[in-house]
């Protein structure tokens, strides 16, 4: 018996997320831990599960997330994208409402670079006059 698995990958800053979902009844976990031990803030852990929330898929799914890279709240961003697509996949009809909430696209701000000459990206160091 094999089980129907879809897959997803999301982005967020630095962050990057392979997402598996399949039918389940509704664990949650990633990088071998449950969402809200992971991402501690109530408010990200609400970021990540989003799609499912507007969905109303939260106990139809199990969630497998490995994520690399950026902060927690880059990796949640990038959790929340990887469901999205995942099921998006696995629901095509769920597309419209998805891309409605605005989640199936990759939010593109990224880190400024650090400019030579300069202690930052856009900070300069103290001009003297003499």
């Amino acid at each position: 018996m094999s089980v129907e698995k879809f897959s997803g990958t999301g982005r967020r800053k630095e962050a990057v997320a392979r997402v598996r979902i399949f039918l389940g009844s509704g664990r949650r976990v990633v990088n071998s831990r449950s969402f809200e031990e992971y991402f501690r803030r109530p408010t990200l852990v609400a970021e990540a599960q989003q799609p499912m929330i507007v969905t109303e898929r939260l106990d139809k799914y199990d969630v497998l997330a490995r994520v690399d890279g950026g902060g927690l709240s880059g990796q949640a961003g990038a959790v929340s994208l990887g469901i999205a697509r995942a099921l998006k996949a696995a629901e095509p009809d769920l597309g419209r409402q998805l891309r409605k909430e605005g989640l199936l696209t990759r939010n593109p701000r990224m880190k400024e670079r650090k400019k030579y000459g300069q202690p930052g990206a856009r900070k300069r160091f103290q001009f003297s006059k003499r």
